[in-house]
């Protein structure tokens, strides 16, 4: 395994550059683009190696890896108490637990067209 096999590295589509982009979330924002997705993920790996090859000469510690780290599934949000009246409210008037409701309206702001898929089958599409 490579030392840059460590890290999450993305090349999505960018509707407002109109190529695909490269960057690792956490370390490295947009770094490379072009119209080939693939050669965007290489250049993107170069990158990465070059920025590694940097941190060692410099003696500067290299950011945690991003691959292979386990999630709970917890974590702890903190809102405000006008937020939280008004998320538990929502909740309610979904008939869902505020945990429930949660989950669903961060699943909507990731994954928009996942959510409403499952809104429509379930007849639950938040709003």
């Amino acid at each position: 395994m490579k030392e840059r096999d460590r890290y999450l590295k993305i090349v999505e589509w960018s509707e407002a550059d109109g190529c695909y982009v490269g960057s690792v979330p956490g370390w490295l924002g947009p770094c490379c683009h072009g119209d080939d997705e693939a050669e965007v993920y290489r250049q993107l790996g170069t990158i990465v190696d070059e920025w590694i090859e940097i941190a060692k000469q410099d003696q500067m510690p290299l950011p945690p890896a991003t691959v292979g780290k386990h999630y709970s599934g917890k974590f702890q949000l903190r809102t405000g108490s006008d937020l939280h009246q008004a998320l538990t409210i929502k909740a309610l008037q979904a008939g869902e637990s505020l945990n429930q409701f949660c989950v669903g309206v961060l699943q909507q702001a990731v994954h928009p067209q996942a959510a409403s898929a499952k809104g429509k089958r379930s007849g639950t599409a938040r709003r």
